[in-house]
């Protein structure tokens, strides 16, 4: 069997601080496995440049002279990690791989796990995904946010594994579907996950980041997650209709109870504080449900417009 060429897809924004050393290291990962004859002296690293407004793009280019095996793309502007990432694959498949891995410029992921990537791989997975081994570097409240949304999308149909993230190796095979789906805002986590490939898992520590700080704050992990959450299911949109027909059908009741008590009682119930209580809990529950129907609206709206994923500026070979 011939030995398979390993393409690194590695998103990067504002990682002046660190992309000289991500570099280095990865290429010293890359040179062991091509030591141990299991990746092909052709393998390189393909740098993503998201709209950064630090010196990145200049310290890639400054790379890729000195090493024709670091090739890159750079955005006009900045686009988001999924658009990097999402480039940085399809930007691969049209180079040429066999496989490919993705990882964060900051290399929090252990970058020598991917061995165990290509072994599963070797061993016929089309897909590995990495499984962080815990969250010790989280604060509460990521750790807390991450397990709600791991919980609901396993809820929602999207069988994601716990602690999964985009640390991933996927082949060729799997690259190929990935151009079949030309929606503007896939959700790769479920996409991968979902698509029936032969997957395999691989743990992983996580390391302190090297230098700078996360470019992922709440804002960003809240849309992702609302992203994955419209994209891969439509359960929150059968959930507003059973719960709308239940607060009719509490409606319906309660208009009874009133009638028999102003027939057979000649009551009208007081209840004022009850009322109000009700509308306040009933109208913040229309504005939850609009809420959802919103996001899915949302999703249609961009999807309907055809706006291209991302748009280049430069692309290193």
């Amino acid at each position: 069997m011939d030995k398979p060429t390993l393409a690194v897809v590695i998103p990067c924004y504002n990682e002046e601080l660190c992309i000289r050393k991500t570099v280095e290291k990865l290429f010293l990962v890359i040179n062991d496995l091509i030591s141990k004859n299991m990746i092909s002296e052709n393998s390189y690293l393909y740098l993503v440049d998201d709209g950064s407004k630090d010196s990145t793009w200049e310290i890639i280019e400054d790379l890729h002279k000195n090493n024709a095996k670091v090739k890159a793309l750079k955005f006009v502007r900045n686009f988001g990690n999924q658009k990097a990432l999402l480039a940085g694959l399809e930007g691969v498949r049209s180079i040429g791989c066999d496989c490919a891995v993705s990882i964060d410029a900051d290399l929090q992921q252990d970058e020598w796990a991917i061995e165990k990537f290509i072994q599963e791989f070797n061993n016929g997975a089309d897909i590995v995904s990495g499984i962080r081994n815990d969250r010790k570097t989280d604060s509460f409240f990521k750790k807390f946010t991450a397990l709600c949304f791991y919980k609901t999308m396993n809820i929602l149909g999207a069988k994601i594994p716990q602690n999964h993230s985009d640390y991933r190796l996927v082949s060729k095979k799997a690259l190929d579907i990935l151009e079949l789906y030309t929606e503007k805002y896939l959700f790769l986590r479920g996409f991968f996950n979902e698509v029936g490939l032969k997957t395999a898992y691989v743990k992983f520590d996580v390391k302190p980041r090297m230098a700078g700080v996360s470019k992922f704050n709440f804002v960003s992990l809240m849309g992702l997650a609302l992203n994955g959450i419209t994209s891969y299911s439509v359960v929150p949109l059968r959930f507003v209709t059973v719960l709308g027909f239940f607060m009719a059908l509490f409606g319906f009741l309660v208009g009874v109870e009133t009638v028999i008590e102003k027939i057979f009682w000649h009551n009208s119930p007081n209840g004022w504080a009850t009322t109000i209580i009700l509308l306040c809990v009933f109208g913040g529950i229309q504005l939850f449900c609009l809420g959802i129907i919103g996001e899915y609206v949302g999703q249609v709206f961009r999807e309907v417009k055809s706006r291209p994923r991302y748009i280049k500026d430069v692309e290193l070979k």
